[in-house]
């Protein structure tokens, strides 16, 4: 593109945001409005709020007490891990049933779904009751409808709403505006706050992978994730709030009145009702809002499991991250570093996302190279389980560093697990339930078609473009970087979680993927837990998802192909290349384990009874696609999910 021509480009798309600018008396106006609209009255007198009790929320009493218990007590808390996606929500509703004083919640995707809009009225049951409630949600994948942001601005004194780092001052760009930051300003467009917290009276929270989306609770019918919460009760909690008071603080959280957008509508409206939610579901949301009131449910489920430990910290990076770039000293979720290169024995790793950074690269080419390296164990997505295709194509890339230099055990999780965390006493999808898609929409042809997808692609995962590596912002990459059509029944599985166990003493939970892109454009948390027993209950966790059931193993091929010698060097020589290549002949693919009187129990991919054990199931099992196809969608994927994706 001549200089010219792209300067005429800029100009017209950055004339057409402009568009849709407001003047600075027209925001205050706008501003006006939602404020003359908010509620002020309370429906509780009460000290505490009319808030329910709950013994959740109490086990942050019990922790504070503990660590107060005299002048050298160490401190003290309770934790607890969610797996479930029914637990996780009960967990969520239960708590800010429970709040006394106040509310805050961070986070990088807000959906209007069913599992989002209960979550929504919950928070405004509280401000109505007395709490206040702070909500900042990541631009890129807010709430989408209009409606609903400035029904939300205006609703109670008690209730604000921020918007995290808007493009041209939106709440929703179209994709003119999406054209124009790429152009003119791609690293500030792509500086995303990925952060997920949600804090209760400074004395409970909970952090991790789940965003406010069906997909993250096991309540879409097509496609859900794999995910993991950590309820966390204890002194920590108040650095948790911290980190979110300087995110709320910072220039770029912007109240959704002064969005241009949300302006239009309370200018043109007023303040709007809260639209009505139609549910896909309602007797699954009425049950969870039952659920949540259920106290022996909430013990049983909940806190019978949560584990006392000592000392919780909190990794975060700050907004700064997004003003001068990533913290080189350490701090942050860049101290992650620190942790992984001090292991001596075992490193359980699990994240969606395979692509390691040069930083990420040099610290396991140091423990490999360690007299007696730890070993790593690696759980992530095949290309059959994973919401992004051009990720995989760049793991699938590395394959053979991966396994051979770096010594990795990896393990790809299957899109339809055989024993996935996923209970449908709270909701989850099951197969045959109303709604679900039928098989033929999966795979019309099994064994795979030449074609190109197309429709039944299409209809295969009908509107999965909200997903973190996707929003809705971003559908100028959809069409080749949409999870692939595969065989099988009932709503398919992906894994999110990102967690790290170290030496089976150190417990890792949050939201950082070991991709270049958490590391340099998104801000991350982790919560590290420096305890036996839930390192113990972590690493059970993950060793769950990898199990033969649930994953392939990725080993060395049993027989080299023709010429392995001159095929390895190939292989070498492309994965050094800076673009993404295709080369058919990888150094290792996926495995099935087969059990039978020789082979009761899966064994390593370095033990000699492992080619006897394990059958070949080809690079991408359960994909419906001919290799053709697959290789020319990741060629396509890693062109057009270039930009958001690096």
């Amino acid at each position: 593109m001549t200089l010219l021509l792209r300067a005429s480009l800029v100009a017209l798309l950055l004339s057409s945001a402009a568009c849709s600018s407001l003047t600075p008396r027209q925001h205050e106006r706008a501003a006006a409005i939602a404020v003359a609209g908010r509620a002020t009255t309370v429906d509780c007198e009460r000290a505490d709020r009319c808030a329910v009790p709950s013994e959740l929320r109490a086990l942050g009493g019990e922790a504070f007490a503990a660590s107060a218990a005299g002048p050298d007590a160490p401190p003290r808390h309770h934790v607890l891990i969610l797996d479930e996606g029914g637990d996780a929500l009960l967990a969520r509703i239960n708590l800010i049933r429970s709040a006394t004083r106040k509310i805050d919640l961070q986070t990088y995707i807000f959906d209007k779904d069913d599992s989002a809009r209960l979550v929504i009225d919950e928070l405004l049951a509280a401000a109505k009751r007395g709490v206040h409630v702070r909500v900042l949600i990541d631009q890129l994948s807010a709430i989408a409808d209009l409606q609903i942001l400035a029904a939300l601005a205006g609703a109670h004194q008690n209730l604000e709403l921020r918007i995290y780092n808007p493009t041209f001052g939106l709440a929703m760009p179209n994709y003119m505006h999406y054209s124009a930051s790429v152009i003119c300003c791609f690293r500030r467009f792509n500086q995303r706050m990925h952060n997920k917290l949600l804090v209760i009276d400074d004395a409970v929270a909970i952090a991790g992978g789940r965003n406010y989306q069906d997909d993250y609770y096991d309540w879409d019918a097509e496609f859900n994730f794999r995910d993991r919460d950590v309820l966390v009760a204890g002194p920590v909690v108040r650095e948790m709030e911290r980190n979110f008071a300087e995110y709320w603080a910072d220039p770029r959280s912007v109240p959704a009145e002064r969005l241009n957008d949300v302006a239009h509508v309370l200018l043109a409206q007023g303040v709007p009702p809260l639209p009505p939610a139609p549910s896909q579901r309602p007797e699954r949301v009425e049950m969870m809002s039952r659920a949540a009131a259920d106290a022996e449910m909430v013990h049983a489920r909940l806190v019978a499991r949560a584990i006392a430990v000592g000392e919780v910290t909190y990794l975060a990076d700050v907004p700064q991250k997004h003003h001068e770039g990533p913290d080189p000293d350490g701090a942050g979720v860049s101290g992650l570093a620190g942790l992984l290169a001090g292991a001596q024995e075992e490193i359980l790793l699990q994240t969606p996302y395979l692509v390691l950074s040069d930083s990420a690269l040099e610290i396991f080419r140091d423990l490999r190279a360690r007299p007696e390296p730890p070993r790593v164990v690696v759980s992530t997505n095949s290309l059959a389980a994973t919401d992004n295709p051009v990720v995989y194509a760049l793991t699938y890339k590395y394959k053979r560093r991966h396994v051979r230099e770096l010594g990795f055990d990896i393990f790809e999780y299957k899109p339809f697990p055989a024993d996935p965390p996923v209970d449908p006493e709270l909701g989850a999808w099951q197969p045959g339930d109303p709604g679900a898609s039928p098989a033929v929409a999966r795979s019309e042809a099994p064994g795979g078609s030449s074609g190109s997808g197309g429709a039944s692609e299409d209809r295969q995962v009908e509107d999965k473009l909200r997903t973190e590596t996707r929003p809705s912002l971003l559908r100028t990459s959809a069409p080749a970087n949409r999870p692939v059509p595969v065989s099988g029944e009932g709503p398919r599985t992906g894994l999110h979680a990102k967690s790290v166990v170290i030496d089976r003493r150190i417990g890792v939970v949050g939201t950082h993927n070991f991709d270049p892109r958490s590391e340099t454009y998104n801000t991350e948390a982790v919560v590290v837990i420096d305890d036996p027993a839930f390192a113990l209950a972590l690493a059970q966790s993950i060793e769950r998802d990898i199990a033969p059931g649930n994953s392939w193993t990725v080993a060395p091929r049993e027989k080299p192909p023709v010429l392995s010698g001159l095929n390895y060097s190939m292989g070498k020589v492309l994965e050094a290349s800076p673009i993404l290549d295709l080369w058919p002949w990888r150094y290792a693919t996926n495995y099935e384990f087969q059990p039978g009187p020789d082979c009761p129990l899966p064994v390593s991919r370095r033990d000699p009874a492992f080619h006897r054990c394990y059958v070949a199931a080809g690079d991408f099992p359960e994909v419906s696609l001919g290799p053709k196809t697959i290789f020319t969608r990741m060629l396509t994927a890693f062109g057009a999910g270039l930009v958001p994706i690096l």
